[in-house]
């Protein structure tokens, strides 16, 4: 009778299946520890597939049932993965960077022709240094400008100028209604303060008109409308009439003067002496000189050029304007002058009076009294302005 036990050749092919099948879990619990120790922590699941049925092994036991492991991609709850930052559109950066740059280039080119104005015909050296830009720079606008007529420069005095296309910009910008355009907010927000009627009129040939009209109350003003003119040597004309150039003052003067009302000053002499008040005051306070029971208090809106391109008023029946009301109301109606003033350019520094009284304007660069002498020792002439 044969023995039973089992052969050594059949105990040695189980030993290897009992040390395979027990080291499995072991690995199993190697990997899961090793992915979860990285980051981004991630769930790890240990998933049983059912074995094939295959025939028992020469000593009757079954193989271990395979297992798979399966990463996935849910965070666990409560685990921090790190910020992965996005790449940076480079495309979206040099559109950034051409913008700035197309931005730069149009302040520096206004810059310059603002510097024009305000200086006239001046060297590249000057005048950059003026803009408060480079030679260079100041050199390759001042070319694709002058291509489009918009600066000329002289070469045999080396001298830089505005160009005549300027003169087709002011005066479609002056058809276009520009001025009003700018000083109606200006307009309101006195009118506003004061709850009395503001006018804007500049100065047409020998006339002055009105180009705007902020109304605060439509039941009681003086009469008047846009487009409607008036003399310059009453009434608030007489402001434009001021600052106007030396020629048009004489022509003035020495005509017949017109008296509208028996409070209309018809003595040139006494107007002349007057022109010159009103510069050294900087405003100016009339009653019923072209209107009669009428005040007006008057005040100069200058341009980028320093020029005095129009004048803002407060009218209002004599009946609301007592004495001291016009005095009260003059500062108000200075600085709003010289706001608007400020928003067309102007570089004036002028601030409002407080005691009734106001020192003589003053004017920073090119304004201070005379205009200055170019590096080659030119006069520089009177600016430009886009404004009648």
């Amino acid at each position: 009778m044969k023995s039973k036990a089992p052969t050594a050749r059949k105990i040695a092919a189980k030993k290897p299946m009992a040390r395979k099948a027990a080291r499995k879990p072991v690995v199993a619990a190697a990997v899961r520890k090793r992915i979860v120790s990285k980051r981004p922590v991630v769930q790890v699941a240990v998933v049983k597939k059912a074995a094939p049925k295959k025939p028992a092994t020469m000593n009757g036991a079954a193989k271990a049932p395979a297992r798979t492991v399966k990463i996935l991609a849910k965070p666990v709850p409560g685990a921090h993965a790190p910020e992965i930052k996005p790449a940076v559109d480079q495309a979206a950066r040099d559109k950034e960077l051409a913008r700035e740059h197309a931005t730069t280039a149009v302040n520096r080119a206004l810059s310059l022709l603002e510097t024009l104005a305000r200086t006239g015909p001046v060297p590249l050296a000057v005048l950059s240094d003026a803009a408060g830009c480079g030679k260079t720079a100041a050199f390759e606008l001042l070319n694709t400008m002058r291509a489009r007529n918009f600066v000329i420069q002289d070469e045999s005095r080396g001298l830089w100028r505005l160009g005549a296309r300027w003169a087709v910009l002011g005066s479609a910008a002056s058809e276009q209604g520009a001025l009003a355009a700018t000083a109606m907010p200006f307009l309101a927000a006195l009118g506003n303060a004061t709850g009395e009627n503001v006018y804007l009129r500049i100065r047409e040939g020998m006339e002055c008109e009105t180009v705007a009209i902020y109304q605060t109350d439509p039941g009681l003003r003086v009469y008047t409308e846009v487009g409607k003119k008036m003399p310059l040597h009453a009434g608030s004309g007489r402001m434009l009439l001021a600052f106007a150039p030396e020629a048009v003052q004489t022509q003035v003067l020495a005509q017949r003067l017109q008296r509208y009302t028996p409070s209309t000053r018809t003595d040139p002499s006494w107007i002349a002496a007057d022109l010159h008040r009103i510069r050294q005051r900087g405003f100016l306070i009339t009653e019923s000189e072209v209107v009669a029971g009428t005040v007006s208090v008057c005040a100069p809106v200058r341009d980028a050029s320093g020029q005095v391109v129009a004048a803002m008023l407060i009218g209002s029946p004599s009946l609301r304007m007592r004495p001291p009301r016009p005095r009260a109301l003059m500062p108000s109606v200075v600085e709003a002058a010289r706001k608007l003033s400020h928003a067309l350019g102007s570089i004036s520094e002028q601030p409002a009076p407080t005691n009734g009284t106001m020192e003589p304007p003053r004017q920073t660069g090119a304004f201070s009294g005379a205009w200055p002498a170019t590096a080659l020792g030119a006069a520089i002439s009177r600016p430009h302005s886009i404004f009648r």
